[in-house]
């Protein structure tokens, strides 16, 4: 899958710029990812909609090729979260959105439990308002939408070592499965969903508008500036390094990596240390190729400390770097005794993100933000 490549000359000079122009320009650069992340998973609804109205091979295919290809966008934008922004506050949809690791058999049947899930209960509608409610009910891991339930419905179980699950269309099709009728049902329901949660998450960050959260967020002045801060250290440390590789180096369990269904694990772990190269560099190519720039956080940091401007830079080109060096299939990467290279690649994307996030405090210090609360691991 393509890779959206860094930006060349990270060590051209700088010019300073001043807060305000930073916090500014970043309310540009999320509502471009999210306008991206909201037509990538519109292209998923419609494939899902052609996948569920003639169940086949191929229209399987095609709509699995559009969960992927949204997910290389959405998984950029979530440098924008942690610090109880539109996405994440108490109201926020991001638990409908990409909660994660789901326990299958809430939503379907599984391997020795045929008749479970909501699909297999024919009392419960299928609707947005009911899939919303039961997200999450009764646990973290019952896990009702979002991303993640429709990767499951698309993959299946992954019970392959070598590759992603292998579910087929047939459990689609009428005659071929039980309630195929509601699994198709459900599918376009999630994705109607997904859609709905992030047109509601790029409203709040719509230019122009007088009350929405980005109007408050370019007034806010070094408090934006320490939101930014905050989302990017804790993406980097507590949730990238900590929760999705270190919980998964620890247990060696499969169903502790971020997109198991899929085997698309090492793509959510670029698309995370992309996104927070995008927020520091103030950089983003888009889907169609153009680019947003501006002042980012280097530049601002480096009127302040060039060097520490510039090894900031340097770690976090490291880290996408390691990243990038992480192989499918994710589940194989982290089994094994503590020196097989599949487990030094990843522990090697854990060090240099612990690094980076430290670097990131440094760096929020250089320009006036004291007290950065960086989210660790649990």
């Amino acid at each position: 899958m393509a890779q959206h490549a860094a930006p060349a000359g990270t060590q051209q000079s700088v010019r300073a710029v001043d807060a305000q122009a930073v916090v500014r320009h970043h309310a540009q650069l999320v509502h471009a990812g999210y306008e991206d992340s909201l037509n990538g998973a519109v292209a998923l609804q419609r494939a899902l909609r052609s996948f569920t109205s003639a169940p086949s091979s191929a229209t399987l295919e095609a709509a699995r090729k559009a969960w992927l290809q949204a997910r290389e966008v959405y998984g950029q934008t979530e440098a924008f979260r942690f610090y109880g922004g539109p996405i994440d506050d108490e109201n926020g949809p991001e638990g409908r959105i990409n909660a994660w690791p789901m326990d299958e058999s809430f939503v379907d049947s599984v391997k020795d439990r045929l008749d479970a899930g909501l699909i297999n209960d024919r009392k419960q509608p299928i609707t947005k308002k009911n899939l919303a409610a039961h997200n999450e009910r009764g646990g973290e891991e019952n896990i009702a939408t979002g991303w993640h339930a429709i990767e499951f419905l698309l993959w299946g179980q992954d019970f392959n070592d070598d590759g992603p699950g292998q579910r087929t269309h047939e459990d689609f099709v009428d005659g071929k499965a039980p309630n195929a009728d509601r699994r198709r049902q459900y599918l376009t329901v999630a994705a109607d969903l997904l859609v709905d949660d992030l047109r509601s998450v790029l409203q709040a960050w719509k230019p122009g508008a007088k009350n929405n959260y980005r109007a408050a967020f370019e007034r806010g002045g070094n408090e934006s500036l320490r939101k930014v801060f905050v989302g990017i250290g804790t993406l980097s440390r507590g949730e990238l390094a900590g929760e999705r590789l270190e919980v998964a180096l620890a247990s060696q369990d499969q169903e502790d990596e971020h997109s198991c269904f899929s085997d698309n694990t090492h793509r959510d772990v670029v698309a995370n240390a992309l996104g927070i190269q995008n927020v520091w560099l103030g950089h983003y190519k888009r889907t169609d190729g153009t680019v947003v720039s501006g002042p980012g956080l280097r530049e601002l940091v480096a009127a302040s400390d060039a060097t520490l401007a510039e090894r900031t830079t340097r770690q976090i080109a490291a880290s996408l770097a390691a990243a990038e060096a992480i192989r499918a299939p994710f589940d194989r990467e982290i089994v094994g005794g503590k020196d097989a290279p599949g487990r030094a690649r990843v522990q090697k994307t854990v060090d240099s993100l612990t690094q980076q996030s430290k670097d990131l405090v440094e760096a929020a210090n250089a320009v006036g933000i004291a007290r950065l609360t960086v989210t660790l691991p649990e």
